[in-house]
């Protein structure tokens, strides 16, 4: 669960990151940042709720026990969570 907190806290903090100071990089950054948190994190990074849900309904190995999923699903909101206190903190120290 730990790794997809950090996985979604990464995902939000680069979307927010390089979508204010360059918008038109935003799928490069998160299209290379998925790839990066694929290989880094234990959970293959879902990083989003849409595909651990749909991964749950997967009987493939890359798939999530239906019972995980609460699980999941909470470390992603409180990595969203804290990335946007991250970025808050970030953006009121440069004004």
């Amino acid at each position: 669960m730990f790794s997809e907190f950090v996985a979604t806290f990464g995902l939000i903090l680069t979307i927010r990151m390089v979508g204010k100071s360059r918008p038109e990089m935003v799928p490069f950054s998160v299209g290379a940042y998925i790839a990066a948190a694929y290989w880094f994190t234990a959970s293959t990074s879902f990083a989003n709720p849409a595909v651990t849900i749909a991964s749950a309904f997967t009987p493939t190995f890359a798939g999530i026990n239906p019972g995980n999923v609460p699980a999941f699903l909470g470390a992603q909101i409180l990595g969203a969570l804290f990335a946007e206190g991250v970025c808050r903190f970030l953006e009121s120290k440069r004004a």
